[in-house]
């Protein structure tokens, strides 16, 4: 039986989880490992962090969470199927390993800063046109 999200082991479970799934993805996996060269043992703590702080409210994340997004924007404009994409492994991940209230909330938590994110690099990649 699946449980709730309740710490912050369990975001580590979730962040190791679904950051397998983006490195295996067709079109996400090649921005992280090819164009961004994604060092995962400094990366993978600070996804710890972040959601810790989102779920939890839990200080620890320091840091702009844009800014890396703009820099692969810059070299490789991000879509809304890249997000769309990015959700759907993280809803699924998330699906897979939990239920419950955190695990609901940080979906939509999850889907806010997607479409919000996805809104500025479409903005942005009109404004380069």
């Amino acid at each position: 039986m699946k449980n709730d999200i309740k710490d912050k082991e369990d975001i580590k479970i979730l962040v190791d989880t679904f950051y397998v799934k983006v490195q295996k993805n067709e079109l996400l996996g090649p921005i992280f490992t090819d164009l961004m060269k994604v060092n995962w043992d400094t990366h993978l703590p600070k996804m710890y962090n972040f959601w810790n702080m989102i779920l939890f409210e839990v200080p620890g994340y320091e840091g702009f969470p844009l800014r890396p997004h703009l820099e692969i924007n810059a070299k490789n404009p991000l879509t809304a199927l890249h997000f769309e994409t990015w959700l759907g492994l993280f809803d699924k991940t998330v699906d897979e390993l939990f239920t419950g209230e955190k695990a609901t909330e940080i979906k939509l938590r999850a889907k806010n800063v997607g479409m919000s994110w996805s809104y500025k690099m479409d903005y942005l990649n009109k404004l380069e046109v």
